[in-house]
């Protein structure tokens, strides 16, 4: 829904909540989207939330807001619901996501709900969670279309109409032998394209992609995007399909983890602070925002071991914000592009030394060019070559270094399997703004003889 319409629908309901136009009120929430009562729910007071949730008549429905909802609204909303309400809703979804609820819950709770749940149901649920959440196992779709490769094509169509019609995304038709291994696959315009007496095996495609339980959730995303699949099959040690990844399940992975990586590098955790209490927020920033509060200290040591030159010259005090934010957003732009890369595989960490050399040349060619730049401006200002060399120099000096650490702290965290994210925020600008400071003071007192 787009963001006007979101809008409206949130300040209408606002407004008809005020009013208690309770027979609108369901009329509204019954035809609205359980994804778009997501977004609403962001905006209403827990009370609200649960008025409105219990006006939703189709178990459905309820399910797919279930699933959408963020960590803490879900929370929040299930605190006092009975546990067989609950068990009514998570009996309607898919394994998967049920899952991944119940992953969320405490250990009592979520033991309640299996309890309640159907035998096979629950089952389906209890493998899923043997496998890490962040792995293909954890988000797989334990409901898909598998058959004998001595099926037929008539055959096969049968047996999607009797058998497999409640199969949530059929994309693809998979073909395993008589131990269940993954051997084939057939797309369903394959199967009514061909003769219906052919056999699955004389025009499957043995060239199959497919994935390991625990492989991670950010590489079967990639896989999926770089062969343009709707869906990929997850197989065990053995070979045996246990699952399948399908589209939408990527897409909310590739979104989850885009947004991860962007709070990291900010500093700010992993979540949007809209999900999150004022206490957990400010206990989640508080470290990242302590390693600036440490750089500043240093920067401040620094300052001062030149104070006597300042005091000199003062002018020399003018040009540290420009050379330190230069240094900054280089460093900034170096480290976003490596850890973009990494994260879409347009980057290998094997390749750090041509990937550092690179940036590290663009820095220095940048240098080179705001350094002769806001030198020209010094020397124009003051009419001190001395001041003006050592302006260009400490700004060439800053860009190169900075685009070094930008580039070379996230592929070495990459190798040492540390998530680079977590480098490009507070550590790389405040080593980044403490190497710049010393440059550009040491450079500074040697040129001018001070």
């Amino acid at each position: 829904m787009p963001i006007d319409s979101n809008k409206i629908l949130v300040d209408s309901i606002k407004r008809l909540l005020r009013r208690g136009a309770t027979s609108h009120l369901a009329k509204i929430v019954n035809k609205t989207h359980g994804a778009d009562l997501s977004v609403l729910f962001r905006s209403l007071s827990l009370a609200q939330q649960r008025k409105l949730f219990d006006m939703i008549t189709d178990v459905e429905q309820k399910g797919i807001l279930f699933s959408e909802l963020e960590e803490d609204i879900f929370q929040d909303l299930i605190e006092d619901m009975p546990i067989e309400g609950i068990v009514e809703i998570l009996e309607n979804m898919p394994a998967d996501d049920v899952a991944d609820i119940i992953g969320r819950l405490p250990e009592g709770k979520s033991q309640d709900i299996l309890d309640k749940m159907k035998k096979a149901e629950s089952e389906e649920v209890e493998d899923l969670l043997r496998y890490d959440d962040d792995t293909a196992g954890g988000i797989m779709v334990p409901d898909f279309i598998s058959l004998k490769e001595d099926v037929t094509a008539r055959e096969a169509i049968e047996s999607l109409q009797k058998e497999h019609s409640d199969v949530e995304m059929a994309f693809y038709l998979y073909v395993v032998d008589e131990y269940g291994k993954l051997v084939g696959v057939s797309s369903l315009r394959q199967l009514v394209v061909v003769p219906p007496e052919t056999p699955l095996k004389e025009f499957m495609s043995t060239d199959v992609f497919s994935v390991k339980t625990d492989m991670d959730q950010e590489e079967v995303a990639r896989i999926v995007a770089r062969y343009d699949i709707l869906a990929v099959p997850v197989v065990d040690d053995s070979n045996q399909l246990v699952g399948v990844v399908t589209v939408d399940d990527v897409i909310d992975i590739l979104r989850k983890e885009a947004t991860e990586d962007i709070l990291k590098m900010a500093g700010a955790g992993e979540e949007f602070v809209e999900t999150k209490s004022i206490f957990k927020s400010t206990r989640i920033r508080l470290p990242w925002l302590f390693a600036s509060c440490v750089g500043g200290i240093f920067a401040f040591f620094i300052i001062g071991k030149f104070e006597s030159s300042i005091l000199k010259y003062a002018y020399l005090a003018a040009f540290i914000p420009v050379i330190m934010g230069m240094g900054g957003n280089i460093g900034t732009q170096s480290s976003t592009i490596v850890v973009r890369g990494l994260a879409t595989g347009r980057l290998n960490v094997r390749d750090i030394w041509s990937v550092v050399l690179k940036e590290l040349s663009i820095g220095v060619i940048l240098g080179l060019v705001y350094g002769a730049l806001i030198g020209s401006v010094a020397q124009l200002r003051y009419s001190m070559e001395a001041l003006a060399i050592s302006v260009a120099l400490a700004v060439v000096s800053s860009m190169s270094v900075a685009a070094l650490v930008g580039s070379l702290v996230p592929m070495a965290f990459a190798r040492i399997n540390i998530d680079p994210a977590v480098a490009t925020g507070p550590f790389v600008t405040t080593a980044i703004d403490i190497i710049s400071v010393f440059f550009y003071f040491k450079i500074a007192t040697t040129l001018l003889g001070i």
